[in-house]
């Protein structure tokens, strides 16, 4: 399981049209599950993200995780190609990602664990975002 973290001034997901996601300040995480991922590795990486300390403190530092301010929120947008193999040719390979019906549940328990706002799981998403820093972080655990 890979999880791409943005810090964000703001994040919306947009599908036919219309906003199924929104927060202002906060993290963006795209996600992507892996073949044979399970219920622990997700809770790792859920909880791992929920803690990182990507926020600034009273003394200026990158030290306050995501829940350290009500104002912040989480926004999670499923993401298999996280998991695209280029090292042949140039198109990639998606035979790590896990197939929708593996993922699908892996993903949505991630969001209920960090009581994520979310994107469509395989629908075709328009993702807006502002990088507030720019704060970009790979958070993956991967037992292979």
């Amino acid at each position: 399981m890979r999880a791409l973290v943005q810090r964000v001034s703001e994040a919306s997901v947009v599908v036919d049209g219309a906003v199924v996601g929104a927060i202002g300040p906060g993290l963006l995480v795209l996600l992507g599950v892996a073949r044979g991922d399970d219920e622990a590795t997700c809770d790792w990486i859920a909880d791992k993200v929920a803690a990182l300390r990507l926020f600034a403190g009273p003394d200026g530092r990158m030290e306050d995780p995501v829940g350290a301010d009500p104002a912040r929120g989480i926004l999670c947008v499923s993401q298999f190609t996280l998991y695209g193999d280029t090292r042949k040719g140039t198109r990639p390979s998606w035979s790590r990602a896990a197939p929708g019906p593996e993922a699908e549940p892996l993903y949505e328990r991630f969001c209920a664990r960090l009581g994520a706002q979310r994107g469509i799981f395989g629908a075709d998403m328009a993702v807006r975002s502002v990088n507030d820093g720019p704060v970009t972080l790979l958070v993956e655990r991967d037992p292979r």
